[in-house]
């Protein structure tokens, strides 16, 4: 029979088991980082009422059981490590151990349950469909990694070993085509109305759609505020009595930023209301990169809006962010 009182759960994932605190007070027990372990898990949680269940972001190796229980009904959030241990230490806990850091976070679970914006932690997940893409496009943003690297020695490298050099170069290029083709394929089969959506912004192309469906699963989902906050492009605050530090933005998820950034490149040369918008600021004397920023934020908040409004660009929509800023 269920617990009349809802819990918390802590989950601390390795890559073959979950280690899980049901509750802070619980014995935490472990289970394979499996489709196996995860029926084991789905039972054990059957029998409690759960309110919260919180996971560390581990790279990737707590996506599939996170997705899991989200699909099942539970609210699921996944945060960053660094919180988690911050956390620990705020509350006197040094050692770590897997099964220390399962009940912290039941811990820290009861704190976020608590939280007046207990929604900001509880995120939308990523589909099947969109955690394919974002496969795709970590491992195209690996071969470039790679193919940048042989770019580099290929410049300097003996004449003995150049020949070695362009094939891989080759290699890599025809591997970044492939999968380019890939992407393609699965957008068009996955995300066809999405993408050519976004797609009506000038300034916004096929790397950009391609990160921005991939990694962006609350598109559509919040508020500019919240969008802004969650992607990194809003500046923060530095002040202290009466000093005033500089604004810088900070956290976020990188990758989507350096799309962003390229984009609102484009977007500052040929889509008329962000070069706009570009020229006012750095004519009311912001740095370039600063206005930049600003532009960045701007793309993504319209990207957000028409998601929401399931509209194509026009001129409303940068307007309407004007009048909101």
């Amino acid at each position: 029979m269920p617990d009349p009182k809802p819990i918390t759960v802590g989950i601390d994932v390795s890559k073959a088991t979950l280690d899980v605190a049901i509750g802070v007070k619980a014995k935490p027990l472990s289970v394979s980082n499996t489709t196996d372990g995860f029926d084991t898990l789905l039972e054990e949680l059957a029998r409690h009422q759960v309110a919260l269940i919180v996971l560390e972001a581990t790279g990737g190796l707590e996506m599939a059981v996170a997705c899991v229980l989200q699909a099942t009904g539970y609210a699921v959030a996944v945060i960053n490590p660094r919180q988690a241990r911050d956390f620990a230490r705020a509350m006197g806990k040094l050692a770590k151990t897997d099964r220390i850091d399962a009940r912290i976070l039941a811990q820290l679970g009861e704190v976020i349950e608590r939280h007046p914006e207990r929604e900001k932690f509880v995120k939308t997940l990523p589909t099947v469909e969109q955690q394919a893409l974002a496969a795709l496009v970590a491992r195209r943003r690996q071969l470039i990694t790679m193919l940048v690297s042989e770019r580099n020695r290929l410049a300097l490298a003996h004449a003995q070993t150049r020949k070695s050099i362009e094939t891989i170069i080759q290699t890599l290029k025809d591997e970044i085509a492939r999968i380019d083709r890939d992407m393609g394929g699965h957008i068009h089969s996955h995300f066809a109305d999405l993408s050519a959506l976004l797609r009506t912004v000038k300034g916004v192309g096929d790397a950009t759609i391609s990160v921005v469906i991939a990694e962006v699963p609350e598109l559509g989902k919040l508020t500019r505020r919240e969008i802004s906050s969650l992607i990194g492009v809003a500046p923060i605050n530095r002040d202290s009595g009466t000093m005033r530090g500089k604004r810088t933005i900070f956290g976020g998820r990188g990758s989507v930023r350096r799309v962003l950034y390229m984009a609102a490149l484009v977007a500052a040369r040929h889509n008329p209301a962000i070069m706009l918008f570009y020229r006012r600021l750095v004519e009311a004397g912001k740095p370039k990169k600063v206005a930049l920023v600003a532009c960045m934020r701007k793309l993504l908040t319209i990207l957000n809006a028409m998601v929401k409004a399931g509209r194509p660009w026009d001129a409303s929509f940068h307007e309407t962010d004007l009048r909101n800023a």
